[in-house]
């Protein structure tokens, strides 16, 4: 705020606040406060935050205040105990500085009348809220104090110009400039409708800017998974290549010619049946290669035909994550608030959608149950039918949880969406896994979880019986916390 808005301010509030007892205080957030001073409907609000002091009325009802704050910290719990009760004696701005002081008495268990100073420091970076016993010394901060006079234990100042820094004078005007009262009734509400734009405006930048850099995120994740599948595919190299090594080999095996780990071969599938050469294990047979070289081509078929649908899946994902990068752009660059709104009620929508299933299919041995956050929970009932839930039904990325060093039921969270599970749904799966363990009676139960790429199930082992090649552990309570999916 500049001097002549807090000027004009101050005059208000003088007419309003004065003589008028402190009541309730209400911490807003850890650098602002409400304080009730008995008018119908309105508060005194003052704000140190070092990007836009301030102190004016605000017209809002108690319970709207307790619905906004936060707990109270320890120098707003300070100052109801020193300034709670007290009668506001006088305020005035401090000539050629952004400080208002405000004098207020109260009468201490001895029926002794005390004077105590609260000063508001609207001054930048230096700005703040203390508290002057009647000796003037400041006994209590909202911030922690820089710069003589400004000390626990001083007498207080006002801060002073940083070297370099010019002096401040009474036309100094911060760098927002001047409020305009406009049509506003008073001066507070000019000021309370300024910082509300001026907020609203702040928070647009910050929506704006956290959903472009998420998309931009996104989209370097989609471009760097489409670099490694390509580089992935072609370390497969071509599977025909290796099915016509494969090929040749077998039909050699009467006249190659071997050194070492070379072969040479008779191309029958080339004119003229040229000589080649290829490479083979030294110690192998031929038909050990051959056999080799016809499993590379089973394996790079089947790895082309997956990395080709996920690259084309890709692509889509790519386009619209472009598209979505553009009009996101040209929002900030807009400011269309509408548009913004439009766009993250979209996308909250969209993933919502993600979690329900609109018919969820029968499976017979598993019940079924639906997280806080909407994912599928799904739990066997017996060693063949986690065998199957684990095995046949879960997909890699889902996360798959089961009670720590005690049989029990596997557990799997569905995740369609490949992306984070939040840690309530986590915690109430663990609840579950625990619930049915042998260990379900206990009060708290190590619950194991790991996403269900990281399983294997040994050669010959029993079924439900899982190898994990990377684990993490959870304590939980066990329960079943979570509705019922019938």
């Amino acid at each position: 705020m500049n001097q002549q808005t807090i000027e004009e301010i101050v005059r208000e509030l003088s007419d309003h606040l004065t003589g008028r007892f402190l009541g309730r205080i209400f911490q807003i957030s850890p650098l602002s406060l409400a304080l009730d001073f008995g008018l119908r409907n309105a508060f005194l609000f003052i704000s140190i935050d070092p990007a836009a002091p301030r102190v004016y009325l605000i017209t809002q009802t108690s319970r709207q205040l307790e619905k906004e704050s936060i707990s109270a910290m320890q120098f707003a719990q300070v100052m109801r105990s020193i300034l709670g009760g007290a009668r506001l004696l006088s305020l005035a701005k401090v000539q050629s500085e952004r400080v208002v002081r405000f004098s207020f008495s109260r009468e201490d268990e001895l029926g002794e009348t005390k004077h105590v100073e609260m000063i508001v420091q609207l001054t930048g970076r230096s700005a703040n809220l203390l508290l002057l016993n009647q000796e003037g010394l400041i006994t209590h901060a909202l911030r922690p104090p820089k710069g003589e006079g400004q000390q626990i234990g001083e007498e207080y100042q006002p801060p002073r110009s940083q070297p370099g820094q010019p002096l401040r004078t009474g036309l100094d005007l911060e760098k927002d400039g001047p409020i305009e009262k406009g049509d506003s009734p008073t001066w507070s509400a000019a000021a309370d409708d300024y910082y509300r734009r001026r907020d609203s405006a702040a928070d647009f930048e910050t929506r704006s800017k956290t959903l472009q850099d998420k998309i931009k995120k996104e989209l370097a994740q989609a471009l760097k998974l489409r670099k490694n599948l390509q580089k992935d595919l072609s370390s497969h190299g071509d599977p025909e290549q290796h099915k016509r090594h494969g090929d040749l080999l077998l039909a050699n095996i009467a006249n190659a010619t071997r050194v070492g780990n070379k072969v040479k071969l008779k191309d029958y599938y080339s004119e003229g049946a040229p000589e080649i050469e290829i490479e083979v294990e030294e110690n192998a047979s031929l038909q050990d290669e051959a056999a080799r070289y016809f499993a590379r081509f089973a394996k790079g078929k089947r790895a082309a035909e997956e990395i080709s649908a996920r690259l084309n899946t890709l692509a889509e994902t790519i386009n619209r994550l472009e598209e979505r990068k553009i009009e996101i752009d040209r929002i900030l660059n807009e400011r269309d608030e509408d548009a913004l709104n439009r766009i993250e009620g979209i996308g909250s929508q969209k993933a919502t959608a993600k979690f329900k299933s609109p018919s969820p299919e029968k499976i017979p041995g598993v019940r079924r149950y639906r997280s806080s956050d909407g994912y599928e929970i799904l739990v066997g009932r017996a060693a063949q039918t986690n065998d199957r839930l684990t095995f046949r039904i879960a997909r890699p990325h889902d996360w798959w949880l089961h009670a720590a060093d005690y049989p029990g039921s596997h557990v799997v969270i569905r995740n369609h969406t490949r992306a984070e599970i939040p840690h309530r749904t986590l915690i109430e799966a663990a609840q579950i896994a625990a619930k049915f363990s042998q260990a379900g009676d206990d009060s708290r139960v190590t619950v194991h979880y790991t996403q269900r790429k990281f399983l294997s199930k040994p050669k010959g082992a029993a079924p439900g019986l899982v190898r994990m090649s990377s684990v993490r552990t959870i304590v939980v309570q066990p329960g079943e916390n979570v509705p019922r999916i019938l």
